[in-house]
């Protein structure tokens, strides 16, 4: 019971820290004595306030201004709401699968956990792919700003979203399953160098494939959705036995946090990271002229 209620704790705490940190990132006030381009919402595209509060949309009346500002406040909420609730999702199921494989004797299977994996990035892409664009990775979301497909001031509160969902996915997991020493934590099952460049490699290609089928910032066509969610399939298939297939520095990070797991997380963090943004040389090279050169320019076709 006490094991119970201190992994109850740490999940109110998490909780709490993450919508705090949220609630700064997202809200934090602009000053009204400098330029501030704005990409929230559709209603609010290419709004910019200028120097000394004026606008220079058609209406320059100082609560147009202010009215849109809070628009685009609570556009952005939904946004980061929907990354957080996604990324929990990502992790409560994926790494929920490698947990309850463990405590199942491997009902669920290698494949089965691949599988899962696939499963859900494909079903969230559906769900919330039109409110945020459903990157669920902050290495993805970094791809996109290397892309110049996502305003720089986006970044960082989208990372922390992502962050925050995940670690509350684990603390949920700890709590279902105290006796669990891992948590679905990634490791490397040989030499941590190789895990690393396979991490890289496999976070170029997944970010390729995203890259090539979404226009802007989100992902585009009916089949969108199962381009993705094959890919991460299919790498989590045949690389997780040796560096757990995470190319997802949150996914990785909140079970290592949780269960004081850290050796290794630097290669979790770093590697997927620099195999998104190399993957948009990739994409450069092999697309259409305009393929990363902009946010307003579109898709990699």
């Amino acid at each position: 019971m006490r094991s119970l209620l201190a992994a109850l704790g740490e999940v109110c705490v998490v909780g709490l820290v993450g919508w705090v940190v949220v609630r700064l990132v997202v809200c934090w006030p602009v000053p009204w004595d400098m330029v501030v381009a704005v990409d929230m919402c559709d209603s609010c595209e290419g709004f910019t306030i200028a120097v000394d509060g004026r606008a220079t949309a058609d209406a320059g009346a100082v609560n147009v201004k202010v009215r849109r500002c809070k628009h685009m406040t609570a556009s952005m909420r939904r946004r980061m709401a929907a990354e957080a609730f996604g990324t929990f999702a990502l992790v409560f199921t994926g790494t929920g699968a490698i947990v309850i494989n463990e405590v199942s004797g491997g009902a669920i299977t290698h494949v089965g956990i691949a599988i899962t994996f696939g499963l859900i990035v494909l079903a969230m892409i559906y769900a919330i792919g039109d409110v945020s664009g459903c990157h669920l990775n902050p290495a993805v979301k970094l791809g996109f700003f290397a892309a110049r497909r996502l305003e720089g001031r986006m970044v960082a509160a989208y990372i922390v979203s992502q962050c925050v969902g995940a670690l509350c996915a684990s603390s949920v997991l700890k709590v279902m399953f105290p006796m669990n020493a891992m948590l679905g934590a990634t490791e490397p099952a040989g030499d941590p160098m190789q895990s690393f460049v396979l991490e890289v490699l496999l976070t170029l290609i997944l970010m390729f494939v995203i890259l090539s089928v979404s226009a802007g910032a989100k992902e585009k066509g009916l089949l969108a959705g199962v381009a993705i969610g094959a890919v991460i399939g299919l790498e989590a298939m045949f690389a997780g036995p040796i560096s757990g297939a995470s190319m997802n520095p949150a996914r990785s990070l909140a079970p290592a946090v949780l269960s004081m797991r850290l050796e290794y997380l630097w290669l979790y963090l770093a590697a997927p990271i620099m195999g998104a943004i190399a993957s948009v040389a990739v994409c450069r090279c092999v697309q259409a002229p305009g393929c990363c050169g902009g946010i307003s320019e579109g898709a990699c076709s």
